[in-house]
């Protein structure tokens, strides 16, 4: 595991690979490794699990949450090649050797996390050799940076569909920029129809569409990157309809009105970080993953005037969650679908189908 600032941490290749570059993360998820490395959200990043022991209960195709891991790679301490649940279906390693995913095993992931912690998330490279070779280090000098990039566009889906029972409650348009499954789930168990629609999807079919309520996803990448995103929902945030992001769509949201996002040193990624809403006080543990923040606090966003923000992040005191000040337009930074992760935040969709029951 080399790092773009020269840094490298030696571990094992429990079969071959070809070099990986990409953004060098790490998540504190003690569990639901499956669903970490199925999230489009970490497409373009190799991420380093904090937990000590990985693969211990194998996979299951029930725990997906997109249909492929996207990691570009992986980095553990301990690899368990023997799985012991009943219900797995076979082994991590096996798994992502067939998707054609590195992983690299007996690595200090603790002093790696410190490493990036200290120095910020970076550029890196998993590569086999006994040390980092001229022609390796040359090509991560010259891979890109998460700065600018528009993954959402490589994680979205290629055309529309719908899902859920025709006679639903509600019709709500989900914009997928990266979208896990377990949204669909949630929206499903919760009585709604939703047509899925790609990430370029402009206003004026959406409007077609004639939903209730729009949804904006998660999803990967540099939300300032994401420009016709971010035109398609300043146009449909007028009032007329209720919208309702998370993560990247929170951010998208932000940047619609006139804010502005940044990018976090080592970001947030995990199942156990302390939001608190500034409105009742409480604090919720919640589900994380991305690495940029809309800029503000408890004043406001500047630029955005017409938005307020509702939630802020208790270790760094970061943007959480952000509410339109007339419409009934609500985002929140982190992950009220879980999956890994605790279920704190599932509010927020009831919030969303209310004020759908509102229009």
């Amino acid at each position: 595991m080399l790092l773009e600032d020269g840094a490298w941490f030696p571990g094992t290749a429990p079969l071959p690979f070809e070099p990986a570059y990409a953004e060098v993360v790490f998540t504190t998820n003690l569990s639901g490794y499956q669903e970490v490395f199925t999230d489009p959200s970490y497409l373009g990043q190799i991420v380093v699990m904090t937990a000590p022991m990985i693969g211990n209960y194998g996979i299951n195709p029930e725990d997906l949450e997109s249909d492929r891991p996207r990691v570009a790679g992986v980095v553990v301490r301990e690899l368990s090649l023997k799985p012991s649940n009943w219900r797995s279906t076979g082994s991590l390693l096996d798994w992502l050797a067939q998707a054609k995913i590195p992983i690299i095993a007996d690595v200090d992931t603790r002093q790696l996390t410190r490493h990036i912690r200290s120095k910020g998330a970076m550029r890196g490279v998993v590569a086999v050799g006994p040390e980092p070779s001229a022609d390796v280090r040359a090509a991560l000098a010259v891979s890109p940076s998460m700065d600018g990039l528009d993954l959402a566009s490589a994680a979205t889906i290629g055309a529309e569909y719908t899902a859920g029972s025709p006679e639903a409650h509600h019709h709500v348009v989900a914009y997928d920029f990266g979208m896990k499954q377990n949204i669909v789930r949630l929206f499903i168990r919760n009585d709604c129809r939703l047509t899925v629609v790609p990430a370029t999807t402009p206003a004026a079919r959406v409007r077609e569409l004639q939903p209730d309520g729009v949804f904006l996803s998660n999803g990967p990448g540099d939300p300032a990157a994401v420009g016709y995103a971010i035109e398609s929902v300043r146009a449909l945030g007028d009032g007329s309809l209720p919208v309702f992001g998370i993560c990247l769509g929170h951010q998208i949201l932000g940047l619609a009105f006139g804010g502005e996002t940044v990018k976090l040193p080592y970001g947030h990624r995990g199942g156990n970080h302390p939001v608190r809403d500034l409105q009742t006080g409480q604090v919720l543990i919640t589900s994380q993953n991305h690495g940029f923040s809309v800029q503000g606090d408890t004043g406001g966003v500047p630029g955005a005037k017409a938005l307020e923000v509702t939630h802020l992040n208790l270790n760094d005191g970061t943007v959480e969650g952000i509410r339109h000040r007339e419409y009934p337009i609500i985002a929140v930074q982190y992950h009220p679908e879980a999956s890994p992760g605790p279920h704190d935040a599932q509010k927020h969709f009831q919030e969303f189908l209310q004020a759908l029951d509102s229009q």
